[in-house]
């Protein structure tokens, strides 16, 4: 038997039902334009035109993605994405790791002054000109370390760590100091495995930015078979919106059943399969990570 105190007042009962259907409206809106651009890479050119699809596919078919991968460059640039996201996620990882141990502990010498230090260089950045500049004089055009160097460490990231860090109970570090065990093995065996929230949140956040970027590699790297994801993707989008604009003289307007809409809604899906294949498996470190990380310290 229920107690009456457990029952929701009129009041309470119309306040849960407003918060769900207003959080019910903002899911669909936010889950609708992923459902579009789906539903559209796999539409005819007549459907998109016309302006028939909304969440279903309509005359189904996947001439867009056979246009993409025809050639298999796709391919290669997406194997080129995958290295340059593992290699840089890793180096950001160790770097962030390396910088936030260190400044969350209290004894380190000079803490202050490189606190201050860091912190100057989230308000005051170089731009892209002497970044370029800087890249180039090194010898590291079309390269990728050209994409790796400047970006080792965020200054954000690096301090959401830190205090996430910080919040770690100390005494645990004095009784494996105690027991012999020296800076490195501290940090290793007790603090990182600590830390598993929020270096999953990190890499996350890390290996999106990865994935997403293709300013730098326009910039910095010339040669085509180093060329990533997202910047074959720019230059096929780009390709086909010339040859439209050319009279359809480009094969990939040239058939009816595909138009530059049914493109770049399937490099959308393309470009966003792979991170939201990977985000279930590090949802709860991910929201765990972000809400400590960001309150403490």
């Amino acid at each position: 038997m229920k107690q009456a105190g457990s029952r929701l007042s009129p009041r309470s009962f119309a306040g849960h039902a407003l918060n769900y259907v207003f959080l019910g409206l903002l899911s669909l809106c936010t889950l609708y334009p992923f459902a579009y651009e789906i539903s559209a890479s796999f539409s005819s050119s007549r459907a998109i035109t016309a302006g028939e699809v909304f969440v279903w596919p309509v005359e189904f078919n996947t001439e867009a993605y056979k246009r993409l991968f025809e050639d298999g460059q796709l391919i290669h640039a997406m194997g080129n994405t995958v290295f340059v996201t593992a290699v840089g996620t890793l180096l950001n990882m160790i770097m962030n790791v390396l910088a936030a141990y260190p400044l969350s502990r209290k004894r380190l010498i000079g803490r202050g002054p490189l606190l201050l230090f860091i912190t100057f260089t989230m308000i005051f950045v170089s731009g892209i000109i002497p970044n370029f500049i800087l890249i180039r004089s090194l010898g590291l055009m079309d390269s990728y370390w050209a994409l790796w160097l400047p970006g080792l460490i965020s200054t954000y990231n690096m301090f959401v760590m830190k205090s996430f860090m910080e919040g770690l109970p100390e005494e645990i570090e004095e009784s494996a100091s105690i027991d012999g065990a020296g800076n490195w093995r501290i940090l290793g065996q007790i603090v990182l495995p600590l830390c598993k929230p929020i270096l999953a949140a990190l890499s996350l956040f890390y290996a999106v930015g990865w994935w997403n970027s293709y300013f730098n590699v326009m910039l910095y790297i010339t040669s085509s078979d180093l060329h990533t994801l997202m910047l074959k993707l720019y230059q096929i989008i780009k390709q086909v919106d010339a040859s439209l604009l050319d009279g359809g003289g480009g094969e990939g307007v040239s058939n009816s059943r595909l138009t530059p809409e049914g493109i770049k809604a399937a490099s959308v899906v393309i470009a966003i399969a792979p991170i939201l294949c990977v985000y279930p498996f590090l949802q709860k470190h991910f929201v765990k990570g972000v809400l400590i990380g960001s309150v403490k310290g």
